[in-house]
Formats: C-alpha cells, sequence, structure tokens
C-alpha cells in the first residue's frame, strides 16, 4: 500500500543501497550536526525571503537531522503545519506543528497543489531519479507557491594554502576520491549549478540561483565535516582509491593551523509555480 501524507504515519522501502548517508549509521547524528553548523544560516536567510510566516503549510523534503524542519515549525506557528519527510526520519525531532513522515519522494507519491513552501537540502543531487523527483515536488506546490532547493556543486573546492605541496596534493586526491565514490553511487557532484535549469525546465517561474563559498580553515564547521567523512564514508573511500594511512594524513592536513581552502559552492535556488 503506497504512503500518503495525509496520513498520520506511514512505512515504505529502506533507503537505495547507493545512498551514502544511513541514518542508521552511528556517524549520522556528527553528520548532521555538522551540516547544520555549515548551513543552515544560509538556509534559513534564504528561506526568510520567501515570507514564510503563520499558517504556512511547509513540505521539506529530506529534512535529515531536522534543525531547518525545527525552525520552520518555529516561523509557521500557531497556525501553520511544516511536514517533513525521510526516508529514515529517525533524527527529526517531535513537537508541536511538525509532522514528521517516513517517505521515500522518488517512490512514494506526494499530494498535489498542497504547500506553500516546498524545500530539499542535499537530497537530489544523490538521486539518479532527481528529475522525476523534482517533478513530484513542483506538483505538490500549491499554485504561488515557492520551493527552494539548496545544493553543492562539489566539482570546486581548492586548497589554498598547505604545510607542504604535498600536504596540499593529497587533501586534493582525497576530494577527488569523494568525488569518485559519488558518482559511483549515482549522485551528481555539479547538480548544484543544474538545479536552476531543471527547476524552469519544471515548469517554475522566477528562478532565482544565488551561489555561495565560504574560507574554510581547521576550525570551519565545513572542515570539521570533511574530516568526519573520513569516518563515515572510510569504506567507500578506500573502494575509490584512498588508504587509511592516506586517510589519517588527511585528517591531520585539515586541523594544520595553516590549512586554508575554499568550501565547494552551494547553490540556493529558490523559484516560484506559476498561479
Amino acid at each position: 500500500m503506497k504512503p500518503s501524507l495525509h496520513a498520520p504515519a506511514v512505512a515504505v522501502a529502506d533507503p537505495g543501497e547507493g545512498y551514502v548517508f544511513d541514518n542508521d549509521n552511528a556517524h549520522a547524528t556528527e553528520q548532521h550536526r555538522c551540516l547544520a553548523a555549515s548551513l543552515d544560516a544560509i538556509t534559513t536567510a534564504r528561506l526568510a525571503d520567501t515570507g514564510v510566516t503563520d499558517g504556512w503549510r511547509c513540505l521539506e523534503v529530506g529534512a535529515g537531522g531536522g534543525s531547518i524542519a525545527t525552525w520552520l515549525a518555529e516561523r509557521v506557528a500557531p497556525t501553520g503545519e511544516v511536514v517533513a519527510t525521510d526516508v529514515n526520519p529517525v533524527h527529526i525531532p517531535q513537537r508541536p506543528g511538525l509532522r514528521v513522515l517516513r517517505h521515500d519522494v522518488v517512490r512514494d507519491p506526494l499530494p498535489e497543489e498542497t504547500f506553500d513552501l516546498v524545500l530539499s537540502r542535499l537530497v537530489l543531487l544523490h538521486l539518479p531519479e532527481r528529475h522525476a523527483a523534482l517533478a513530484a515536488m513542483v506538483r505538490a506546490l500549491r499554485p504561488g507557491g515557492r520551493m527552494q532547493l539548496d545544493e553543492f556543486d562539489i566539482d570546486y573546492g581548492p586548497v589554498l594554502l598547505a604545510p607542504t605541496r604535498a600536504a596540499g596534493e593529497l587533501y586534493e586526491r582525497f576530494l577527488a576520491a569523494k568525488a569518485r565514490m559519488f558518482a559511483d553511487a549515482g549522485a551528481d557532484g555539479g547538480w548544484g549549478r543544474r538545479a536552476a535549469a531543471a527547476m524552469r525546465e519544471a515548469g517554475l517561474v522566477d528562478i532565482d540561483p544565488v551561489p555561495y563559498l565560504m574560507p574554510w580553515h581547521a576550525d570551519s564547521p565545513g572542515v570539521q565535516l570533511l574530516i568526519h567523512h573520513t569516518h563515515h564514508l572510510r569504506d567507500r573511500l578506500i573502494a575509490a582509491g584512498m588508504t587509511d594511512a592516506e586517510l589519517a594524513e588527511v585528517r591531520q592536513v585539515m586541523r594544520h593551523p595553516e590549512f586554508r581552502a575554499s568550501s565547494c559552492v552551494i547553490y540556493s535556488v529558490q523559484g516560484r509555480r506559476p498561479r
């Protein structure tokens, strides 16, 4: 039986085998913490620009740790509602005005013309069926409703300074292995720069893509996320050509006080369903 977002709870298929960030993984909590520390300020500032307020009905697809869904629930209170979905929503907190549902946007239907705002962050880049998922999310918008996609373009993110040339080269080999790993899992590492065109092709108007870059050093949340990935994604990184010794060494490179890099590009793209 297919799930419905009108039901109080649903049960659907397990996450796809290719998806690299399993919420049952022991590293998932730290993954969500690092993402929130690195990206929530960008995501919430853009969401505030939509005018989201009391009474809006919002959908977050792939809500992960729930930090953005919680922020939205506070904005739409007391009369609005946020529906937060995930294929494995175990990390999304329960709170008034926030409905948490187990849902797979690739396999399971969404109600049509229902939401004032639909958000997805760092989800579609991982889905080989990203265009079909985007089309379903567009249909879920009411006429005049707004969509926001926040997505990475991991094809850019150079080291700017490292303690030695060899250390900088090792960091870039690590990024290349990570890109290969994502590609092998069906992800599109450059999806962020293609999201705006995809949203227009899906029928949205008033498309507004905004790129963000952040300077990174050893204490940056984004660097902490990469260090975390050397543990969380260890097996996949080894399969992509790294060794345990290289992973240990690149951790030390990223922790070095002289380390400086650019983040990858984060695209926050908004659009509107025509009335």
